[in-house]
């Protein structure tokens, strides 16, 4: 694995924004490993390319499930602000 596809290692106490990248459903589909040479043991390919295409699925439901919760979350918010707003005007 060359060091350019290596994640980063999470020190204890640093944020996630900063120096952590979350995955992206492409970036694990994309990701090949090298195979093990001749007579030697190593993971076989398909099955590791099959785990990464079942975590990409995964990934990309959970993805879809946080951006529905953003846009609930983003309803509400306005939905509180016009309340208030309509509470606090004079009658």
């Amino acid at each position: 694995m060359s060091v350019r596809n290596q994640r980063p290692a999470r020190d204890v106490g640093v944020s996630r924004s900063g120096a952590y990248t979350s995955l992206l459903p492409w970036q694990v589909r994309e990701r090949r490993f090298a195979a093990a040479g001749l007579g030697r043991r190593g993971l076989n390919p398909d099955d590791v390319y099959a785990f990464l295409d079942r975590v990409a699925v995964d990934m990309a439901t959970v993805y879809a499930a946080l951006a529905q919760s953003r846009r609930e979350v983003t309803r509400i918010k306005g939905e509180l602000n016009r309340r208030n707003a309509a509470q606090e005007q004079p009658r």
